[in-house]
């Protein structure tokens, strides 16, 4: 019986979202002051120029530099963990294939910053009123969806696409 191809390929939807993230940041980084927001949509979205040194909602953001490496070395581990659970999916699988791929490509997006500049670069402000939520960028965008999307799609089509083989 031949192997059937896995879903590595699956890695170019990661440079996809690399690329993009890359540029937004360094359009952001050439076009914005920091911490200046510019509107968009007033009252619920700014492009704000923000550096983030911590992980997730500004996470160990205040520690001395440490937490560059920690969050260095959690991206490279939880990239390469899903890379090998890629080349373990069947390339049809859509379901798993699609998520590992954006969180993949998000993870190394924010991977680069932290190893080019010790921070992460954020630029995206959605608010309402005196409410904000803390900025973010595509890497993040697609970190989220992926997380969200392996959630849903496991938790509502994990054993239909089991049974049916991807």
């Amino acid at each position: 019986m031949a192997a059937r191809p896995n879903a590595l390929a699956w890695l170019a939807l990661s440079l996809l979202v690399l690329a993009l993230d890359q540029l937004t940041k360094h359009i952001a980084l050439v076009e914005l002051r920091p911490y200046e927001p510019h509107a968009v949509i007033p009252g619920l979205l700014n492009w704000t120029l923000a550096f983030n040194p911590g992980a997730a909602f500004s996470f160990l953001a205040g520690e001395s530099g440490w937490q560059r490496w920690l969050f260095a070395v959690l991206a490279i581990g939880v990239s390469t963990l899903l890379a090998v659970w890629l080349s373990r999916t069947p390339r049809a699988d859509w379901r798993n294939a699609l998520p590992l791929s954006l969180i993949i490509g998000g993870a190394v997006g924010n991977l680069v910053d932290r190893l080019r500049f010790g921070h992460v670069t954020d630029f995206v402000q959605v608010y309402w009123g005196d409410w904000s939520f803390p900025a973010f960028n595509v890497a993040d965008s697609a970190i989220s969806v992926g997380a969200v999307l392996l959630a849903v799609l496991g938790l509502f089509f994990g054993g239909k696409a089991a049974a049916k083989g991807g």
